[in-house]
């Protein structure tokens, strides 16, 4: 079998993984970064690329005086009933490390948009990437290859290799087969979360009723993870996730948003213009964005609208968690109905379809513009099910139930003309899951101290840390790769006695 020799191995090409990676070859150290998918970017690359984050130039330049304390304070109060799950210790770490970790990115080249509020932060403190989040992989990638990281993708990590209790490297699945590559210094951990493992792994943290719903990112597969367990380390938070939410199915062609050169230098043309072009202009670009990524708002249940299978039947009640219901249905999908007086409610505020938090809102003629793909008008009952394929005696006897039934409060189903949003389907945006770690980003072993040598970054070393609220996500992945890069390239080399 193959070998080769780095100072610090980084499992996982994501923004955990890319920053770790920079940071360990920034200190001198020759790095080696695996991905097992053919290309890097992982869940990062499928974010709406928002970091939450205080002490910046952005919001300096807005006049707004905001800090670690105060972020650190605000954290909780997305938490709910879910305050007792949280790590303080990795949180004071998130939020100390967020100015310096956002004054690193933008010293790379990124480009963001002026801070954006998301409530109960009390300031703005959203800080939307531009043009979207492949920046983030562009910019992180082409630094790690000026620094001479050696990048291997369609690279599996398979075990790792533990000598007199150090982590000295791993066994991985190349495209030439079996491979050792060993490490002088580190291993990092950066693989991600559970969110796509097999339901053997999920059950065994994820609640039953997850099982069989979809990832939004298919990679993420707890490799970290599993490689941890099998060594004694254990899971954090494993049976909490994001999700399931409802999206509707992605457009037959990528976006063009997605499309845009991610380069500094238009990146920064793209914010002169989100500073200062007229609204009406500037919207076109962000619905194209906020229509294409983001899920449904559950105000459209509120106000009446109802949701049918593909046999035309309404499945559940709308008010009571519809994405679990979802995921007993035929391909898991469903249709949103929305009736003329409903329709004409959904094309100003409040009342949205969907929503990127602070930086815009998308309403019924947005989706009716931007995606003809999943809407559907008709005037009669009849017609409507015609145009979303479900058997129309079917869908006017489900609309008659409804109105005759307990209807919880909500208007019974009116005159048209009608309108459809779908195909729509449950999915798993994330878990929060990951390996308990020391506030060093160390593993933390079956004995319960650290397992010199390993450390783990994002959402594999999530460690119990909640991150509840928009940009913590991204936060955590960038800040904690680099703490975690910065310690496995300082990690202490083996004595004569250990080898």
């Amino acid at each position: 079998m193959a070998e080769d020799v780095f100072d610090v191995i980084v499992v996982g090409g994501g923004g955990a993984g890319l920053m770790a990676a920079l940071a360990a070859a920034r200190h001198g150290r020759r790095v080696c970064l695996l991905e097992k998918a053919p290309g890097l970017g992982g869940t990062t690359a499928l974010s709406v690329g928002t970091i939450a984050a205080t002490a910046t130039r952005l919001q300096a330049a807005a006049g707004i005086d905001d800090g670690p304390e105060s972020h650190f304070e605000d954290m909780p109060k997305f938490h709910g009933d879910r305050a007792n799950r949280d790590n303080p210790v990795l949180r004071r770490i998130l939020v100390d490390a967020m100015p310096e970790t956002m004054r690193f990115l933008t010293d790379l080249g990124l480009v963001f948009m002026k801070p954006v509020p998301e409530p109960p932060h009390r300031v703005p403190r959203l800080h939307q990437v531009l043009p979207h989040s492949g920046a983030f992989i562009h910019q992180l990638s082409r630094h790690c290859r000026r620094e001479g990281i050696s990048i291997r993708t369609s690279c599996a990590a398979r075990r790792l290799l533990i000598e007199n209790g150090r982590a000295v490297g791993m066994e991985i699945e190349g495209p030439d087969g079996p491979e050792i590559i060993r490490a002088r210094r580190g291993v990092v951990l950066a693989t991600g979360d559970i969110s796509a493992a097999e339901d053997a792994f999920r059950g065994r943290h994820l609640p039953p009723e997850m099982a069989g719903i979809p990832a939004i990112n298919t990679t993420s597969t707890g490799d970290g993870q599993k490689l941890g367990e099998e060594i004694g380390a254990s899971v954090a938070n494993g049976d909490l996730a994001w999700g399931p939410e409802i999206r509707f199915i992605a457009p037959p062609r990528a976006s063009w948003i997605v499309k845009l050169p991610p380069v500094p230098a238009f990146a920064r043309l793209v914010k002169l213009a989100m500073d200062s072009l007229p609204a009406a202009l500037l919207r076109p670009f962000l619905m194209s964005f906020v229509t294409t990524y983001l899920a449904p708002s559950h105000g459209l249940f509120r106000e009446g609208g109802i949701m049918v299978n593909r046999q035309g039947q309404r499945f559940c009640d709308e008010l009571a968690k519809p994405e679990y219901a979802m995921a007993k249905q035929t391909d898991q999908t469903a249709f949103i109905l929305l009736d003329g007086a409903m329709a004409a409610k959904f094309v100003g505020w409040p009342h949205y379809v969907s929503t990127a938090p602070g930086v815009a809102y998308a309403y019924l003629p947005d989706y009716i513009r931007n995606r003809r793909d999943i809407t559907r008008r008709a005037d009669t009952l009849e017609a409507l099910a015609t145009a979303i394929g479900v058997p129309a005696t079917a869908l006017t006897e489900t609309v008659a139930a409804y109105n005759a039934g307990d209807r919880n409060g909500r208007p019974a189903f009116g005159p048209g003309p009608y309108y459809a949003l779908g195909p729509a389907r449950p999915w798993v945006v994330f878990t929060e899951g990951g390996l308990r770690i020391t506030p060093d980003l160390a593993v933390i072993g079956a004995d319960g101290k650290p397992i010199p040598g390993l450390f783990a970054a994002g959402s594999a070393g999530q460690g119990g840390l909640l991150l509840e609220g928009h940009g913590h996500h991204l936060g955590w992945a960038f800040a904690s790769g680099r703490i975690a890069g910065r310690n496995a390239a300082f990690s202490q080399l083996p004595t004569a006695k250990e080898d």
